[in-house]
């Protein structure tokens, strides 16, 4: 089988950004386009999310043709379901204390958030896993195509029908509700509502399904230009069916509407058609391709590592100066940031600085693990 060390590019691309956003030195100073849409949009960082599970799905076109039996099959898509969303879990947790009052405490299990990226990667993963075994290809793509207008109708049919799309409105939250509890949910919209949340992982299941046709169709038709034509005019047709389902159904991450996957799918089909040609065609073999490319060796692991690395911060009590007469203390992210990175670049472009030098962290730690051949699988 072919390796196409586009998609190696591409995956470790997706994984770069997703820290580089993760990780501005001061979320009150974030260029626009490195932000989230407020609610209906789509801005580059929303693209994120959606392209990396698409790649997820790229890399099952490799992975399936190697399950001999049903058997080997659930066990191994089981137990790699199970230990992304577990790890998910620790991570959402994680570092387990947190300081109280100058003490350190245990973070309360009864508010630990179940949902996140990593459970809706394991969750889309698995049952797309099912589809795409059970179903093959063909059956995968209808079932892909009935999630996207079931969860449409679902949107309609048990949302506010004055705005079944809107944070209040939208039916899903009240499901989570039921089933996780508002404790166990995010809360960053000031209330509780999880844009991982159950109902919205449907449509999620599609994307990767999507990437897993997109990766199979690469793989069948191999490199040359007729596929890549295709490839792009495909492409082209889902951004255009996005934009015209965007006027009933707006594109939306939070709530991941089916115009949104779309969307995305045609976006991220786009990028890796673009790649395809360079690299594969073309053979062009620059900086970036060689630094994204160590990214696409350990994804996984790259990123759940950033996110151990950035909460440790939270542990470092750092002597910050007097506030009210009293001593103040920073953590390790805001220390950095207000101390390094802000007086010598700025607001802005500090901030993105610390983002920047936390992506060239994990190169670096990426590149040592490709140097020693060590590549770790979940």
């Amino acid at each position: 089988m072919n390796r196409f060390h586009s998609l190696d590019v591409f995956r470790g691309a997706t994984v770069a950004l997703m820290i580089l956003v993760n990780n501005p030195g001061s979320w009150s100073y974030v260029y626009p386009p490195l932000e989230h849409a407020k609610w209906h949009g789509c801005t580059p960082t929303d693209l994120v999310f959606p392209f990396f599970l698409f790649a997820v799905g790229n890399a099952m076109a490799f992975v399936m043709p190697r399950f001999a039996s049903p058997g080997d099959f659930w066990k191994k898509v089981a137990k790699r379901s199970f230990l992304i969303f577990f790890i998910g879990i620790v991570l959402n947790w994680f570092p387990f204390v947190k300081w109280a009052d100058g003490e350190l405490v245990m973070k309360p299990v009864e508010n630990i958030r179940i949902l996140g990226v990593l459970p809706r990667i394991a969750l889309a993963y698995f049952f797309a896993s099912v589809f795409i075994y059970y179903f093959r290809s063909r059956g995968a793509f209808v079932a892909a195509a009935v999630l996207l207008l079931l969860y449409w109708w679902m949107c309609l049919a048990f949302g506010n029908p004055a705005d079944p799309f809107s944070l209040e409105g939208y039916f899903g939250t009240g499901i989570d509700k039921a089933i996780l509890g508002e404790s166990h949910m995010y809360h960053g919209e000031g209330v509780a509502f999880d844009p991982e949340g159950i109902t919205s992982t449907i449509p999620a299941i599609a994307q990767v399904i999507f990437g897993f046709l997109a990766g199979e169709y690469i793989i069948t038709k191999g490199k040359n230009s007729e596929m890549l034509a295709s490839f792009m005019v495909t492409a082209a047709l889902l951004i255009a069916t996005a934009l015209c389902w965007d006027m009933v159904f707006p594109i939306n991450k939070k709530i991941w509407t089916s115009s949104y996957v779309l969307y995305t799918t045609g976006l991220a089909m786009m990028v890796l058609g673009v790649m395809m040609y360079w690299i594969e065609l073309k053979g062009a073999s620059g900086f970036l391709t060689r630094f994204f490319d160590v990214f696409g060796k350990n994804p996984l692991f790259i990123y759940v590592l950033s996110g151990v690395w950035v909460k440790l911060y939270a542990l470092a009590r750092i002597p910050d100066g007097m506030e009210n007469g009293e001593p103040k203390f920073s953590n390790a992210y805001s220390y950095l940031y207000n101390h390094v990175f802000q007086p010598v670049f700025g607001n802005f472009p500090g901030s993105l600085a610390f983002a920047l030098a936390h992506v060239a962290v994990f190169w670096l730690i990426g590149k040592w693990l490709d140097s020693k051949k060590i590549y770790i699988r979940v």
